[in-house]
């Protein structure tokens, strides 16, 4: 197939910018940077139909950290980094409530918590000072004395079981993140970014005073400057940033009348993670069961990790239920040997946002910002 000359003035022209991948950082970056520059000409190229990393394959959390976790990071990257994220996150998720009305995107400030059970190797004591700890350090960060609180009381409003102690979190919530995707796919086209899809980049090369993209198919691109958002696949076209892919595999309950659950919880450091989605439960997690497995950017699900699941499922959320599992998919996430993003000039005129660390919804919008100030000066 030939490109017409309409095709190559258009679609396939030269742009101030090309963003690779179309997932919430892409169409965050591509927001803001037209935002702050609306001359500038923008195109998105991406692989697959629709994003296929980890943005419409998450859990759909608006959440920013549990205790466990907050603590877990604090001792293994520094306390300054971890408030430094938790903030990240926390103005990102200001930041999508104030962009889009929350209806359109199903947001539900309904809470999450953080569970615990008696088989559980935690001192509960320590844990209640690690958790007002907390409060003293993020009361700048969310304006709020106690960020988290003991919630004994709401384990069986829950319908919780086999759990004894309960920690909540009243400023975090739920969306659909595929209509959060939508949202911001159309809200960039209308601004005049082009979106480009099914269209895989093989490589990049500065050529004179561009950047040429080289595809599967039978055209290129060329760009002033190109910005790499492909996260856990980043090191397809950047092998040498600090990445390391992680999937994250669940599933999703039929209906179950009478579902007391709602919220979204948190369980073992954030390995376990679930919601109720209307009156069905989705779970995910318990990658730390495999961790060598599961540090692979294949999309399938395994049978150990689901068997895992749906244990965890039978144990403390659903016994006694009668239900049966309708989906069950995995996304791919961006780790590192550190959990801030890279945000960064990899070499001249080629940036990248990636690693996202599992928290791509709340970074998202704060790093789309800096990304904008990076590469607009």
């Amino acid at each position: 197939m030939q490109i017409s000359v309409w095709e190559k003035e258009s679609f396939y022209a030269p742009r101030d910018v090309i963003i690779v991948g179309s997932g919430l950082v892409g169409l965050w970056c591509a927001w803001y940077l037209k935002k702050n520059d609306p001359n500038i000409s923008i195109a998105i190229v991406d692989r697959g139909i629709i994003p296929t990393g980890a943005s419409t394959r998450n859990a759909g959390f608006a959440c920013f950290g549990s205790v466990t976790e907050l603590i877990e990071d604090a001792a293994r990257f520094g306390e300054d980094n971890m408030l430094q994220l938790v903030e990240m996150r926390y103005k990102g998720l200001q930041r999508i409530r104030k962009v889009f009305k929350e209806p359109a995107i199903d947001f539900d400030l309904c809470g999450g918590y953080e569970l615990f059970t008696p088989n559980d190797n935690i001192n509960k004591s320590a844990l209640g000072h690690d958790t007002e700890r907390l409060n003293k350090l993020l009361h700048d960060i969310t304006g709020r004395k106690r960020t988290f609180k003991k919630a004994n009381k709401k384990i069986d409003r829950l319908g919780l079981h086999h759990v004894d102690y309960l920690i909540e979190n009243k400023l975090e919530g739920q969306l659909h993140s595929g209509k959060l995707c939508q949202a911001l796919l159309q809200a960039v086209q209308a601004m005049g970014v082009t979106v480009l899809n099914a269209i895989e980049i093989s490589g990049l090369e500065k050529v004179n005073d561009n950047v040429v993209l080289y595809t599967n198919q039978l055209m290129h691109f060329k760009a002033a400057r190109v910005l790499i958002c492909t996260n856990a696949f980043a090191r397809q076209l950047l092998p040498d940033l600090n990445i390391v892919p992680a999937r994250g595999q669940v599933l999703v309950t039929s209906p179950i009348e009478g579902l007391p659950l709602k919220g979204t919880f948190h369980y073992d450091a954030g390995y376990y993670y679930f919601r109720n989605l209307g009156n069905r439960v989705l779970l995910g997690g318990a990658r730390n069961k495999a961790f060598e497995e599961e540090t692979t950017t294949g999309l399938d699900i395994t049978e150990k990790i689901q068997q895992e699941l749906e244990h965890f499922l039978k144990t403390y959320i659903l016994p006694g239920y009668e239900y049966q599992i309708t989906d069950r998919w995995s996304g791919i996430m961006g780790m590192g040997n550190e959990k801030l993003p890279i945000v960064k000039e990899v070499s001249p005129q080629i940036f990248c946002a990636v690693r996202m660390s599992g928290m791509g919804v709340a970074l998202a919008p704060v790093i789309g910002e800096r990304v904008a100030e990076l590469m607009i000066s």
